[in-house]
């Protein structure tokens, strides 16, 4: 649990935001009065809403808990579109005079577009969020691709952060089209809950049920190891996936080798350093001639390692793609690629946007994806 001095520096942080919104909105909205009163009352709503919803974790009976966690969390998606627009709106105000634009009706109308589009982009967003998945297909070129493998595909599936607001209906949709697409092989890249096996175990069950002809493999993503990573790695593998922790396992596929290793998270050495993710470790006992060498790593910053290894192609997630604006600025801060198929010296490097979402239920120019990904010869 935080500290007692961290939440009540959130809580000041939040409410002076949610003040900041209220004070450069309402003024303009004083010829509108139920709009402004509607607006004072929401701000406080959500101020009380996002704490609740983010705390809501803590209170073990149902379904209070998960509807505590909905009510906060379409609150914060909500909120992050109003700030977000609202400063937008502040910068606007500050150019157009310059421009020569001087419109005193201008204040009262930006006001209400910055309540419309909020309210427009948390709809929309929220849509995105919550439908099934699209399919994304990407061709992988691999110099000395044998015959034998020339088309072999793999099924992507990451982050899909089974928990408060997904549930076990949401995953048995991902399950079945995933399975419509006969993949050779399926790989999860970690992120698959945020919460206890105890918690969500019913609801990660629809995972038995995923079919190739190679198997499905796993590997952990830093929200495992939030969630008691150990226990989740006993449960996928009861669940009949392969968890990969910087092992490998060699495919035979027509008569050609695909080896296909995995990595614990980036970050799992902060949870055990015996865990430290280590692609070096994952080749250990390889055979020295393998077709293709695939590696499965959550964060694509394991790109630089995966590529000193001697890997072809790594299948990465974590990002979300930024999931929503703002936030997919500030992906490149952290990770080396924030969606998509790179290019690092000799390895390719593919990076899901998610097969989910996590925090508020809502994305935004970042759409979900399960990923086709088919190995062609370069």
């Amino acid at each position: 649990m935080p500290s007692r001095s961290a939440i009540l520096t959130v809580l000041f942080l939040l409410g002076a935001l949610h003040a900041l919104i209220g004070w450069l909105l309402m003024p303009s909205l004083a010829a509108m009065p139920l709009l402004q009163t509607l607006l004072g009352l929401w701000l406080l709503l959500s101020f009380l809403l996002i704490p609740a919803g983010m705390l809501g974790r803590v209170i073990k009976r149902q379904p209070l808990s998960d509807r505590l966690a909905w009510a906060g969390m379409l609150a914060m998606g909500v909120f992050s579109s109003l700030l977000v627009i609202t400063l937008l709106r502040e910068l606007c105000l500050l150019v157009l005079p310059w421009l020569g634009v001087h419109d005193v009706r201008l204040p009262a109308w930006s006001a209400l577009a910055v309540l419309l589009l909020a309210a427009v982009s948390s709809l929309v967003g929220y849509f995105n969020a919550r439908r099934l998945a699209a399919v994304v297909d990407i061709d992988i070129p691999i110099s000395g691709l044998p015959a034998a493998l020339q088309g072999f595909t793999i099924a992507q599936i990451s982050d899909i952060h089974v928990g408060p607001t997904i549930k076990r209906g949401y995953l048995d949709a991902i399950v079945n089209k995933v399975n419509t697409l006969k993949a050779d092989l399926i790989a999860i890249t970690g992120d698959l809950v945020d919460g206890s096996v105890q918690e969500l175990a019913p609801h990660t069950a629809p995972l038995a049920n995923l079919q190739s002809r190679h198997g499905a493999y796993f590997v952990t993503g830093n929200h495992e190891y939030y969630s008691n990573a150990p226990e989740w790695v006993a449960e996928v593998r009861r669940l009949g996936l392969t968890v990969l922790m910087n092992e490998h396992v060699v495919l035979k596929h027509q008569g050609a080798s695909l080896l296909v290793a995995g990595v614990t998270d980036y970050s799992a050495h902060h949870f055990d350093e015996a865990g430290r993710s280590d692609p070096r470790a994952a080749l250990a006992g390889s055979p020295q001639h393998v077709a293709v060498k695939l590696l499965l790593a959550h964060q694509p910053r394991s790109a630089t390692a995966a590529a000193d290894a001697g890997f072809d192609l790594q299948l990465s997630g974590h990002t979300h793609g930024g999931q929503f604006f703002p936030w997919n600025l500030f992906v490149p801060l952290q990770q080396p690629y924030t969606a998509g198929l790179n290019r690092l010296r000799n390895l390719w490097v593919y990076t899901s946007r998610g097969t989910g979402y996590w925090g508020p239920p809502k994305r935004l120019f970042a759409p979900s994806e399960i990923t086709r990904l088919r190995l062609v010869p370069a």
